[in-house]
Protein backbone atom coordinates (compact mmCIF):
# COMPACT_ATOMS: atom_id res chain seq x y z
CA UNK A 1 0.00 0.00 0.00
CA UNK A 2 1.12 3.78 -0.48
CA UNK A 3 2.61 5.35 2.23
CA UNK A 4 2.38 8.99 0.87
CA UNK A 5 -0.47 10.13 -0.46
CA UNK A 6 -3.93 12.57 -0.52
CA UNK A 7 -6.79 11.37 0.03
CA UNK A 8 -10.61 13.30 0.39
CA UNK A 9 -14.23 12.35 1.46
CA UNK A 10 -17.32 14.43 1.75
CA UNK A 11 -20.10 14.57 3.52
CA UNK A 12 -24.02 15.81 2.95
CA UNK A 13 -26.01 17.97 6.05
CA UNK A 14 -29.12 16.62 6.91
CA UNK A 15 -30.85 19.17 4.57
CA UNK A 16 -29.09 17.64 1.64
CA UNK A 17 -32.37 15.97 -0.74
CA UNK A 18 -31.22 12.86 0.13
CA UNK A 19 -31.03 12.68 3.30
CA UNK A 20 -34.43 14.67 4.10
CA UNK A 21 -35.60 10.92 2.44
CA UNK A 22 -32.96 9.08 5.07
CA UNK A 23 -34.37 11.26 8.01
CA UNK A 24 -38.09 10.33 6.89
CA UNK A 25 -37.66 6.44 6.15
CA UNK A 26 -36.04 6.18 9.76
CA UNK A 27 -38.86 7.81 11.47
CA UNK A 28 -40.99 5.30 9.51
CA UNK A 29 -38.58 2.50 11.02
CA UNK A 30 -38.85 3.97 14.50
CA UNK A 31 -42.91 4.64 14.56
CA UNK A 32 -43.42 1.21 13.80
CA UNK A 33 -40.67 -0.20 16.23
CA UNK A 34 -41.90 1.65 19.33
CA UNK A 35 -45.67 0.33 18.55
CA UNK A 36 -44.22 -2.99 18.11
CA UNK A 37 -40.38 -3.94 18.65
CA UNK A 38 -40.63 -7.14 16.33
CA UNK A 39 -42.14 -4.54 13.51
CA UNK A 40 -40.62 -5.16 10.06
CA UNK A 41 -40.05 -2.23 7.73
CA UNK A 42 -38.89 -1.80 4.39
CA UNK A 43 -39.66 2.23 3.30
CA UNK A 44 -38.11 4.37 0.74
CA UNK A 45 -39.19 8.40 -0.08
CA UNK A 46 -38.71 10.40 -2.98
CA UNK A 47 -38.61 14.18 -2.60
CA UNK A 48 -38.57 16.84 -5.23
CA UNK A 49 -40.33 20.37 -5.20
CA UNK A 50 -43.23 20.49 -2.65
CA UNK A 51 -43.30 16.44 -2.99
CA UNK A 52 -42.71 13.96 -0.64
CA UNK A 53 -43.50 10.15 -1.62
CA UNK A 54 -43.60 7.21 0.58
CA UNK A 55 -43.47 3.70 -0.78
CA UNK A 56 -42.55 0.32 0.96
CA UNK A 57 -43.74 -2.57 2.79
CA UNK A 58 -44.32 -3.23 6.19
CA UNK A 59 -45.38 -5.84 9.05
CA UNK A 60 -46.37 -5.12 12.43
CA UNK A 61 -49.14 -2.21 14.00
CA UNK A 62 -51.56 -0.43 12.13
CA UNK A 63 -50.21 3.06 11.85
CA UNK A 64 -52.61 6.02 11.24
CA UNK A 65 -52.06 7.45 7.66
CA UNK A 66 -52.19 10.73 9.01
CA UNK A 67 -50.25 10.13 12.14
CA UNK A 68 -47.46 9.63 9.69
CA UNK A 69 -48.12 12.33 7.12
CA UNK A 70 -47.82 14.62 10.61
CA UNK A 71 -44.54 13.18 11.41
CA UNK A 72 -43.05 13.62 7.73
CA UNK A 73 -43.60 17.25 8.32
CA UNK A 74 -42.11 17.17 11.69
CA UNK A 75 -38.93 15.41 9.97
CA UNK A 76 -38.98 18.46 7.07
CA UNK A 77 -39.58 21.37 10.48
CA UNK A 78 -36.78 19.90 12.45
CA UNK A 79 -34.37 19.83 9.14
CA UNK A 80 -35.46 23.84 9.03
CA UNK A 81 -37.32 23.74 5.94
CA UNK A 82 -40.01 26.29 4.72
CA UNK A 83 -39.23 27.89 1.85
CA UNK A 84 -41.41 27.96 -1.28
CA UNK A 85 -40.35 24.84 -3.23
CA UNK A 86 -40.31 23.21 0.24
CA UNK A 87 -42.18 23.29 3.41
CA UNK A 88 -43.32 21.71 6.63
CA UNK A 89 -46.51 23.49 5.50
CA UNK A 90 -49.45 21.81 3.88
CA UNK A 91 -47.93 23.62 0.26
CA UNK A 92 -46.03 20.45 0.45
CA UNK A 93 -48.24 17.38 -0.96
CA UNK A 94 -47.34 13.90 1.05
CA UNK A 95 -47.94 10.51 -0.32
CA UNK A 96 -48.21 7.53 0.93
CA UNK A 97 -48.02 4.09 -0.51
CA UNK A 98 -47.03 1.30 2.17
CA UNK A 99 -48.14 -1.89 1.97
CA UNK A 100 -47.80 -5.60 3.99
CA UNK A 101 -44.51 -7.45 3.63
CA UNK A 102 -44.18 -10.52 1.07
CA UNK A 103 -44.94 -13.87 2.20
CA UNK A 104 -41.98 -15.32 0.57
CA UNK A 105 -39.42 -12.93 2.27
CA UNK A 106 -41.51 -13.36 5.79
CA UNK A 107 -41.17 -17.15 5.49
CA UNK A 108 -37.73 -17.05 4.85
CA UNK A 109 -37.03 -14.34 7.72
CA UNK A 110 -39.76 -16.19 10.26
CA UNK A 111 -38.21 -18.31 12.89
CA UNK A 112 -40.64 -21.79 13.05
CA UNK A 113 -39.64 -25.02 14.97
CA UNK A 114 -36.24 -25.99 14.92
CA UNK A 115 -34.98 -23.30 12.05
CA UNK A 116 -33.63 -19.82 13.70
CA UNK A 117 -34.65 -16.47 12.27
CA UNK A 118 -32.88 -16.41 8.79
CA UNK A 119 -31.44 -13.25 7.02
CA UNK A 120 -34.12 -10.73 5.80
CA UNK A 121 -31.28 -10.82 2.13
CA UNK A 122 -28.03 -11.89 0.66
CA UNK A 123 -25.65 -10.09 1.19
CA UNK A 124 -22.09 -8.70 2.02
CA UNK A 125 -21.52 -6.39 4.76
CA UNK A 126 -18.08 -4.33 5.97
CA UNK A 127 -16.98 -2.76 9.17
CA UNK A 128 -13.85 -0.85 9.61
CA UNK A 129 -12.17 0.92 12.29
CA UNK A 130 -8.85 3.05 12.37
CA UNK A 131 -6.77 5.24 14.94
CA UNK A 132 -6.82 8.26 13.12
CA UNK A 133 -8.99 10.12 14.92
CA UNK A 134 -10.86 9.53 18.58
CA UNK A 135 -13.56 7.80 17.64
CA UNK A 136 -11.55 5.40 15.97
CA UNK A 137 -13.26 6.57 12.34
CA UNK A 138 -11.20 8.05 8.81
CA UNK A 139 -9.87 11.18 9.23
CA UNK A 140 -11.03 13.05 6.06
CA UNK A 141 -14.97 12.08 6.83
CA UNK A 142 -14.87 12.51 10.32
CA UNK A 143 -13.56 16.38 10.12
CA UNK A 144 -16.21 16.73 7.31
CA UNK A 145 -18.90 15.29 9.27
CA UNK A 146 -18.00 17.44 12.04
CA UNK A 147 -18.13 20.85 9.75
CA UNK A 148 -21.64 20.58 8.81
CA UNK A 149 -22.55 19.27 12.11
CA UNK A 150 -21.97 22.13 14.03
CA UNK A 151 -23.03 24.48 11.22
CA UNK A 152 -26.59 22.69 11.52
CA UNK A 153 -26.59 23.14 15.27
CA UNK A 154 -26.13 27.13 15.29
CA UNK A 155 -28.26 27.70 12.47
CA UNK A 156 -30.94 25.67 14.01
CA UNK A 157 -30.23 27.81 17.72
CA UNK A 158 -30.18 31.31 15.15
CA UNK A 159 -26.49 31.31 16.50
CA UNK A 160 -25.42 31.17 12.22
CA UNK A 161 -27.91 33.21 10.53
CA UNK A 162 -28.62 33.46 6.61
CA UNK A 163 -27.26 29.60 5.90
CA UNK A 164 -29.95 27.50 4.82
CA UNK A 165 -29.94 23.68 5.86
CA UNK A 166 -28.74 22.11 2.40
CA UNK A 167 -25.02 21.47 2.42
CA UNK A 168 -22.11 19.66 1.31
CA UNK A 169 -18.52 19.40 2.87
CA UNK A 170 -14.79 18.04 1.62
CA UNK A 171 -11.94 17.63 2.80
CA UNK A 172 -8.36 16.33 1.43
CA UNK A 173 -5.78 14.93 4.01
CA UNK A 174 -1.87 14.36 3.04
CA UNK A 175 -1.10 11.31 4.74
CA UNK A 176 2.86 10.67 4.99
CA UNK A 177 3.74 7.23 5.91
CA UNK A 178 0.37 6.09 5.78
CA UNK A 179 -0.86 8.80 8.72
CA UNK A 180 -2.62 12.06 8.32
CA UNK A 181 -0.34 14.73 7.72
CA UNK A 182 -2.22 17.66 7.05
CA UNK A 183 -5.40 19.08 5.66
CA UNK A 184 -4.74 20.17 1.63
CA UNK A 185 -7.65 21.68 0.63
CA UNK A 186 -11.25 22.41 2.06
CA UNK A 187 -14.71 22.27 -0.03
CA UNK A 188 -17.78 24.06 1.89
CA UNK A 189 -21.36 24.59 -0.31
CA UNK A 190 -24.43 25.95 1.42
CA UNK A 191 -27.15 26.82 0.81
CA UNK A 192 -28.20 30.64 1.64
CA UNK A 193 -30.43 33.13 1.73
CA UNK A 194 -30.59 36.06 -0.93
CA UNK A 195 -29.34 38.40 1.46
CA UNK A 196 -25.42 37.65 1.40
CA UNK A 197 -23.66 37.47 -0.63
CA UNK A 198 -20.40 34.61 -1.37
CA UNK A 199 -17.73 36.78 0.08
CA UNK A 200 -20.40 37.26 3.50
CA UNK A 201 -21.15 33.29 3.02
CA UNK A 202 -17.49 32.33 2.90
CA UNK A 203 -17.40 34.99 6.41
CA UNK A 204 -19.82 32.91 8.05
CA UNK A 205 -18.42 29.42 7.50
CA UNK A 206 -14.87 30.04 8.11
CA UNK A 207 -14.95 29.59 11.35
CA UNK A 208 -16.68 25.97 11.64
CA UNK A 209 -13.36 24.93 9.58
CA UNK A 210 -10.97 25.75 12.02
CA UNK A 211 -13.56 24.48 15.09
CA UNK A 212 -13.80 21.34 13.45
CA UNK A 213 -10.38 20.48 12.62
CA UNK A 214 -6.95 19.48 15.04
CA UNK A 215 -5.02 22.72 14.59
CA UNK A 216 -2.24 20.03 14.18
CA UNK A 217 -3.60 19.36 10.59
CA UNK A 218 -4.07 22.55 9.14
CA UNK A 219 -1.55 25.79 9.58
CA UNK A 220 -3.86 28.34 9.48
CA UNK A 221 -6.78 28.86 6.98
CA UNK A 222 -4.23 30.96 4.81
CA UNK A 223 -2.05 28.30 3.81
CA UNK A 224 -5.21 26.12 3.09
CA UNK A 225 -7.35 25.84 -0.66
CA UNK A 226 -10.33 26.85 0.76
CA UNK A 227 -13.36 26.69 -1.27
CA UNK A 228 -16.69 27.95 -0.28
CA UNK A 229 -19.43 27.86 -3.20
CA UNK A 230 -17.27 27.47 -5.60
CA UNK A 231 -20.56 27.59 -8.31
CA UNK A 232 -21.05 31.46 -7.33
CA UNK A 233 -24.38 31.17 -5.87
CA UNK A 234 -26.91 28.49 -4.21
CA UNK A 235 -29.96 29.98 -3.01
CA UNK A 236 -32.40 27.41 -4.17
CA UNK A 237 -32.02 24.28 -3.04
CA UNK A 238 -32.84 21.37 -0.93
CA UNK A 239 -35.46 19.20 -2.66
CA UNK A 240 -36.34 22.21 -5.12
CA UNK A 241 -32.97 22.00 -6.48
CA UNK A 242 -32.26 18.54 -6.88
CA UNK A 243 -34.83 15.28 -6.16
CA UNK A 244 -33.65 13.14 -3.38
CA UNK A 245 -33.58 9.13 -2.59
CA UNK A 246 -33.38 7.35 0.27
CA UNK A 247 -30.39 5.41 0.57
CA UNK A 248 -27.99 7.18 -1.85
CA UNK A 249 -25.47 8.49 -0.01
CA UNK A 250 -23.86 5.17 1.30
CA UNK A 251 -20.15 6.29 1.29
CA UNK A 252 -21.04 9.42 3.18
CA UNK A 253 -23.11 7.26 5.65
CA UNK A 254 -20.30 4.89 6.54
CA UNK A 255 -16.42 5.66 6.43
CA UNK A 256 -15.78 7.96 3.24
CA UNK A 257 -14.44 5.55 0.68
CA UNK A 258 -11.99 5.01 3.34
CA UNK A 259 -12.78 0.96 3.07
CA UNK A 260 -15.38 -1.08 0.97
CA UNK A 261 -18.96 -1.12 0.73
CA UNK A 262 -21.03 -3.49 -0.22
CA UNK A 263 -23.69 -1.84 -1.63
CA UNK A 264 -26.84 -2.04 0.45
CA UNK A 265 -28.06 1.15 2.30
CA UNK A 266 -29.02 1.49 5.70
CA UNK A 267 -31.98 3.76 6.10
CA UNK A 268 -35.63 2.80 6.07
CA UNK A 269 -35.07 -0.87 7.27
CA UNK A 270 -35.49 -2.20 10.39
CA UNK A 271 -32.90 -4.73 12.14
CA UNK A 272 -33.84 -7.74 10.45
CA UNK A 273 -32.60 -6.74 7.55
CA UNK A 274 -28.66 -7.55 7.59
CA UNK A 275 -27.73 -4.71 4.69
CA UNK A 276 -27.98 -2.60 8.35
CA UNK A 277 -27.43 -4.89 11.39
CA UNK A 278 -24.49 -6.81 10.05
CA UNK A 279 -22.84 -3.81 8.78
CA UNK A 280 -23.24 -2.30 12.35
CA UNK A 281 -22.15 -5.45 14.00
CA UNK A 282 -19.13 -5.23 11.37
CA UNK A 283 -18.16 -2.04 12.87
CA UNK A 284 -18.67 -2.73 16.18
CA UNK A 285 -16.03 -5.53 15.81
CA UNK A 286 -13.87 -3.61 14.01
CA UNK A 287 -13.34 -0.72 16.65
CA UNK A 288 -13.56 -3.08 19.50
CA UNK A 289 -10.06 -4.71 17.92
CA UNK A 290 -8.66 -1.30 17.10
CA UNK A 291 -9.43 -0.42 20.68
CA UNK A 292 -7.92 -3.25 22.01
CA UNK A 293 -4.52 -1.87 20.60
CA UNK A 294 -3.50 -4.86 18.47
CA UNK A 295 -3.57 -3.26 15.38
CA UNK A 296 -3.86 0.44 14.11
CA UNK A 297 -6.55 -0.46 11.96
CA UNK A 298 -9.32 -3.71 10.57
CA UNK A 299 -11.33 -4.48 8.54
CA UNK A 300 -14.12 -7.00 8.73
CA UNK A 301 -16.24 -8.38 6.06
CA UNK A 302 -19.93 -10.85 6.57
CA UNK A 303 -21.40 -12.42 4.28
CA UNK A 304 -25.72 -13.81 4.27
CA UNK A 305 -27.64 -15.41 2.67
CA UNK A 306 -31.34 -14.76 2.97
CA UNK A 307 -33.45 -17.17 5.35
CA UNK A 308 -30.12 -18.33 6.68
CA UNK A 309 -29.36 -17.22 9.99
CA UNK A 310 -25.33 -17.82 10.19
CA UNK A 311 -23.07 -15.70 7.97
CA UNK A 312 -21.39 -17.73 5.00
CA UNK A 313 -18.36 -16.14 6.04
CA UNK A 314 -16.18 -14.18 8.02
CA UNK A 315 -13.00 -12.47 6.78
CA UNK A 316 -10.44 -10.28 8.69
CA UNK A 317 -8.10 -7.79 7.58
CA UNK A 318 -5.13 -6.26 9.94
CA UNK A 319 -3.56 -4.72 7.31
CA UNK A 320 0.20 -6.06 8.78
CA UNK A 321 0.26 -9.30 6.61
CA UNK A 322 0.55 -11.33 9.64
CA UNK A 323 -1.54 -14.40 8.62
CA UNK A 324 -1.60 -16.48 11.85
CA UNK A 325 -2.87 -13.13 13.63
CA UNK A 326 -5.76 -12.65 11.35
CA UNK A 327 -7.03 -16.67 11.38
CA UNK A 328 -6.63 -16.17 15.10
CA UNK A 329 -9.12 -13.23 15.28
CA UNK A 330 -11.32 -14.23 13.21
CA UNK A 331 -11.70 -17.32 15.72
CA UNK A 332 -12.33 -15.00 18.68
CA UNK A 333 -15.18 -13.63 16.58
CA UNK A 334 -16.71 -16.60 15.96
CA UNK A 335 -16.45 -17.97 19.54
CA UNK A 336 -17.61 -14.82 21.31
CA UNK A 337 -20.10 -13.10 19.05
CA UNK A 338 -23.63 -14.48 17.82
CA UNK A 339 -23.77 -13.36 13.98
CA UNK A 340 -26.98 -14.58 13.54
CA UNK A 341 -29.56 -11.73 13.03
CA UNK A 342 -31.28 -12.16 16.06
CA UNK A 343 -27.88 -12.57 17.60
CA UNK A 344 -26.96 -9.39 16.00
CA UNK A 345 -30.14 -7.22 17.55
CA UNK A 346 -30.01 -8.90 20.80
CA UNK A 347 -26.14 -7.76 21.50
CA UNK A 348 -26.20 -4.48 20.21
CA UNK A 349 -29.93 -3.89 21.69
CA UNK A 350 -31.73 -3.03 17.65
CA UNK A 351 -35.33 -3.65 18.26
CA UNK A 352 -35.90 -0.30 19.19
CA UNK A 353 -36.50 3.47 18.30
CA UNK A 354 -33.16 4.91 17.52
CA UNK A 355 -33.02 5.02 13.53
CA UNK A 356 -34.05 8.14 13.12
CA UNK A 357 -30.76 9.92 14.85
CA UNK A 358 -28.63 8.13 12.09
CA UNK A 359 -29.47 9.52 8.94
CA UNK A 360 -27.26 12.25 9.53
CA UNK A 361 -23.52 12.92 9.36
CA UNK A 362 -22.90 9.28 9.75
CA UNK A 363 -23.95 6.51 11.19
CA UNK A 364 -20.52 5.29 12.73
CA UNK A 365 -18.33 7.54 14.84
CA UNK A 366 -21.15 8.89 17.15
CA UNK A 367 -21.14 8.36 21.10
CA UNK A 368 -23.57 5.84 22.31
CA UNK A 369 -26.22 7.22 23.80
CA UNK A 370 -28.19 6.08 26.76
CA UNK A 371 -31.65 5.45 24.78
CA UNK A 372 -29.18 2.61 23.01
CA UNK A 373 -28.64 4.47 20.21
CA UNK A 374 -25.15 4.07 18.04
CA UNK A 375 -24.64 1.07 20.77
CA UNK A 376 -22.37 -0.61 17.95
CA UNK A 377 -19.80 2.52 18.77
CA UNK A 378 -19.42 0.80 22.64
CA UNK A 379 -15.87 -0.77 22.60
CA UNK A 380 -16.66 -2.61 26.03
CA UNK A 381 -15.86 -6.07 24.26
CA UNK A 382 -11.99 -4.50 23.53
CA UNK A 383 -10.75 -7.37 26.10
CA UNK A 384 -12.19 -10.38 23.74
CA UNK A 385 -9.39 -9.52 21.50
CA UNK A 386 -6.27 -8.17 23.96
CA UNK A 387 -6.40 -11.57 25.01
Amino acid sequence: MKKDYLFTSESVSEGHPDKVCDRISDMVVDTYLSKEPQARVACETLTTTNKVVLAGETRGPKINKDELISKVRNCIKDIGYDQKGFSWRDATKIDLHLHSQSADIAMGVDSSGNKDEGAGDQGIMFGYACNETDVLMPAPIHYSHKILRLMAEDRKSGKLKNIEPDSKSQITIEYKDGKPSSVKSVVISTQHSADVNQSQVRELVKPYIEKSIPKNLINGLDDTEIYVNPTGNFVIGGPDGDSGLTGRKIIVDTYGGAAPHGGGAFSGKDPTKVDRSAAYVSRYLAKNIVASKITDKCLIQLAYAIGVSKPLSIYVDLFDNDEEKNRHVEKLISENFDLSPRGIREMLGLNKPIYEKTSAYGHFGRDPESDGSFSWENTDKKDVFNK
